[in-house]
C-alpha cells in the first residue's frame, strides 16, 4: 500500500480515488463531511483561499463505517477516523469538568473502535478545542483536557508513558471538542527531543496530569516510512523560553523541530529528512505576528509546504507552534 498526502483549495473529489481521511481548514461550512474529515474552524493566512482541503491518500480498496460518532475509514491495516463532541452532552461535576468528561469519553470510543478493528496502535492525533488557556472550575482548559486523555489511556490499558502517539492540541474561538487519528496494526517508533524533557515527564508545574504524547513518531506501511512531528513550540527543557519575542519562538521551535528529525534520522529504516521535505503547519496565536513568522521561517526551511492559520497554543505565554510530517519510501 502506498499513503499520498495532498492539500490544496479545491475540495477533494471521488476522482482522485482512495480519500482515507483529512481535514478541511478555514471555513469548512456547517455541513459534516461525507468522509472523515477533521474541520477546523480557524482564519488562514497567507492564503488567497478560505478553506483548504488536506486529504490521506490510498491504492487499496477502503472500507468505511460510524462507530460511537467516530467516522472511519480503513484500507489494509491503515484506519483513518474523526470524532467530535459537544461539551454541553457531559455536564460538569464538582471533580469532572465537561471537557474533561468529553476528552475521556471521545478517547474511550476511540480505542473501542481500534479494539474491534484490531488496529490497537495510535500512531498520530490531532485534538482542537474551544478556549484553550481560559480557567475554569480552577483549572486551565488543557490541564481539564490532559486528565481526561489520560483518564481514558489508562482505563483502556493503554501505557500514558514511553510509547505514545505523536500528537497536537491547538485552541480555536470554539466548537466542539474534534479528534482525528491515525492508527496502525503495528506500533509506532516514538521519537523524543534530547533538548526537552519528556511531555509526559513534566513536573506538576504544568498541571495534575501530564499531557500524553510523544514529540514524533516513525510508523510503517509495507513499503513506507511516515515521520510524524507533533507541535512544536519554543521550550527547552520543560519552560518557555523567549517570551515576548516571536521570532525568537519561532526560531527555538525550528530548532526543536530539527532535534526531533536528528532523532528520526538515527532511527530511520528510509533514506534522511531533513527540513525543507516536510509539509508544515503552523499555529500562530496573533494574526499581527504572521508576516514576522513567515519571514523568520521562510530563512530556516526555504520553500517546504507550509500551512500558516490562527490559533491558540496549549502555553498562554507560547506565541506559535509548528507541526509537521513527511512520507519516505523504505529502502531494499
Amino acid at each position: 500500500m502506498a499513503l499520498r498526502f495532498i492539500s490544496s483549495p479545491a475540495t477533494v473529489s471521488r476522482e482522485t480515488g482512495g480519500e482515507l481521511g483529512g481535514a478541511i481548514l478555514g471555513e469548512p461550512g456547517s455541513v459534516a463531511p461525507s468522509w472523515p474529515q477533521q474541520r477546523i474552524f480557524a482564519a488562514l493566512f497567507g492564503s488567497t483561499a478560505s478553506v483548504l482541503h488536506e486529504a490521506w491518500l490510498v491504492d487499496l480498496p477502503i472500507t468505511s463505517g460510524q462507530s460511537q460518532g467516530i467516522a472511519w475509514r480503513r484500507a489494509g491495516d491503515l484506519l483513518f477516523g474523526v470524532i467530535e463532541l459537544d461539551e454541553t452532552d457531559f455536564p460538569s461535576t464538582e471533580n469532572c469538568s465537561s471537557l474533561q468528561a468529553a476528552s475521556a469519553e471521545a478517547y474511550r470510543r476511540i480505542f473501542h473502535l481500534l479494539d474491534a478493528q484490531q488496529l490497537p496502535h495510535l500512531w498520530r492525533l490531532w485534538n482542537y478545542l474551544a478556549a484553550i488557556n481560559l480557567e475554569t472550575q480552577g483549572l486551565e482548559r488543557y490541564r481539564q483536557f490532559n486528565i481526561g486523555r489520560q483518564d481514558a489511556f489508562l482505563e483502556c490499558h493503554r501505557g500514558a508513558t514511553g510509547n505514545v502517539p505523536a500528537a497536537c492540541a491547538l485552541g480555536l474561538a470554539g466548537g466542539p471538542l474534534s479528534i482525528a487519528f491515525m492508527a496502525g496494526a503495528t506500533p509506532a517508533v516514538p521519537l523524543e527531543n534530547p533538548r526537552q524533557v519528556s511531555a509526559y515527564n513534566y513536573p506538576a508545574d504544568y498541571g495534575p496530569r501530564s499531557p500524553t504524547f510523544s514529540r514524533g513518531a516513525l510508523a510503517y506501511l509495507p513499503e513506507q516510512e511516515i515521520l510524524f512531528i507533533s507541535g512544536t513550540a519554543s521550550i527547552v527543557g520543560h519552560q518557555t523560553v523567549h517570551p515576548g519575542d516571536v521570532a525568537g519562538q519561532c526560531r527555538e521551535s525550528l530548532a526543536n523541530i530539527e532535534a526531533v528529525l536528528g532523532e528520526a534520522n538515527r532511527l530511520r529504516r528510509s533514506p534522511p529528512y531533513a527540513l525543507g521535505e516536510l509539509s508544515y503547519r503552523v499555529y500562530v496565536r496573533n494574526a499581527g505576528d504572521f508576516q514576522l513568522i513567515r519571514q523568520t521561517l521562510a530563512a530556516l526551511i526555504g520553500v517546504a509546504e507550509v500551512i500558516f492559520m490562527q490559533a491558540d497554543v496549549c502555553r498562554q505565554d507560547l506565541l506559535l507552534e509548528i507541526e509537521a510530517h513527511a512520507l519516505h519510501a523504505l529502502e531494499n
